[in-house]
């Protein structure tokens, strides 16, 4: 058994200082659903084994601030920036799942980056599963939306298409119209 969790980066700023997109940062929204989206991974384990991360700024504080609201609670993941994953469409997306097995193999693994890649491989991979969250996913993949798959494989080489069942998708956004997390 083998756990994915999909996480884009929180809201950002329209422009950055420099110009360049991977430069930009998070708005003070996005500071505050990372820091939620973290306190709700600290309160619904299991965390992450190994976590690639875009090597965008956003992405990164996205991972740095969730983080921060769940590391006193749960060991620490192994973290890699992975310039690929920046722009990665879902080809890509799905090679670098794939080749997870060949470093660490981790049982859960964790991509932090962007769309329409993320929202695309998301969409792509629930076969079955939680069925107002595949409903939810359909339209998008907010900021700081995470969606969190299952696969019934023992290797990340053996992740495919429509083999992933979709255990959970939440966002800042459905954690507000819910009391319960």
């Amino acid at each position: 058994m083998r756990r994915l969790m999909l996480l884009r980066h929180a809201k950002t700023e329209t422009d950055s200082p420099s110009g360049r997109d991977e430069d930009r940062r998070l708005d003070q929204r996005g500071h505050h659903d990372a820091a939620e989206i973290g306190g709700w991974m600290r309160r619904h384990p299991p965390v992450p084994d190994q976590v690639l991360v875009s090597h965008a700024v956003r992405a990164l504080q996205t991972w740095e601030i969730a983080w921060e609201a769940m590391k006193e609670a749960v060991p620490a993941p192994q973290v890699e920036l992975v310039p690929e994953l920046y722009g990665a469409d879902i080809s890509q997306l799905l090679e670098t799942i794939r080749n997870a097995s060949s470093i660490t193999n981790p049982k859960r693994l964790m991509l932090v980056g962007h769309n329409p890649g993320m929202h695309e491989l998301a969409i792509g991979l629930a076969g079955s599963g939680d069925a107002a969250g595949r409903a939810a996913l359909a339209d998008n993949l907010p900021t700081a939306g995470l969606a969190i798959f299952d696969f019934g494989i023992d290797d990340w080489s053996d992740v495919g298409l429509r083999r992933g069942r979709l255990e959970l998708f939440v966002s800042p956004k459905l954690l507000k119209q819910t009391s319960g997390d």
